[in-house]
């Protein structure tokens, strides 16, 4: 990637931050929505309190749930704009978190480890997603987990505001299917499993038609 590209991808996400929020399930700001994923996220992760990586954290609104529910949370964003929507975010909520700004395919954390690694519609804005797993892989645990909220769709950039010029020769711009990031995840992991979530109205503030899934694969 270069320059130009890192810098365009940049303005795309630090245009799109102060509005990020308004979709149901970026913000959670509905009750029943946040409490439809602090449900899964529970199910997912190890017991509290574990160190999470949240990789493209966004606004930090899983960060939220994950420093709620008494985890050690570092996010990692490429838009300085979306990491301080969620710095204030979590202190809004009296909550600790990390933020950093940098690239969630290469996180900038050193040599930490982590219990678990969470990612959520990233997958999709990636020009190398494959080498973004190994990374998110090798700064686990043993025995850590991988947890990626992804689907299959059209291109997900937000409305009116085209993405970058190129973004559909992306490898997985549409986003990718449970089965092909199963057979990617495999080879990095001891265990994969796959959660249906497209059935959940509630996770999405209101029903979807187009594939959406958790993948769950332990190291």
């Amino acid at each position: 990637m270069t320059d130009a590209d890192t810098d365009a991808i940049t303005a795309y996400w630090d245009a799109a931050a102060p509005a990020f929020d308004d979709e149901p399930d970026h913000g959670l700001r509905d009750e029943t929505t946040r409490q439809a994923w602090a449900r899964l996220l529970r199910r997912w992760t190890p017991p509290g309190p574990a160190r999470v990586l949240d990789v493209g954290c966004g606004t930090g609104s899983l960060s939220h749930l994950l420093a709620q529910a008494g985890h050690r949370v570092t996010g990692v964003d490429l838009s300085p704009r979306m990491v301080e929507e969620a710095r204030a975010k979590l202190t809004a909520a009296g909550l600790e978190g990390r933020f950093l700004v940098g690239d969630a395919a290469a996180p900038p954390t050193g040599d930490d480890l982590f219990d678990a690694v969470v990612c959520r519609h990233l997958l999709w804005t990636l020009p190398d997603p494959h080498a973004a797993l190994r990374q998110w892989t090798a700064r686990l645990r043993p025995g850590g987990t991988l947890l990626l909220v992804e689907g299959r769709w059209r291109e997900a950039g937000q409305s009116g505001i085209p993405y970058v010029a190129g973004a559909e020769t992306l490898p997985w711009h549409r986003g990718i299917t449970a089965e092909e990031l199963t057979a990617a995840v495999r080879p990095l992991a001891t265990d994969v499993r796959v959660d249906d979530l497209g059935d959940d109205p509630d996770l999405w503030g209101g029903p979807v038609t187009d594939e959406r899934y958790a993948l769950i694969a332990r190291t």
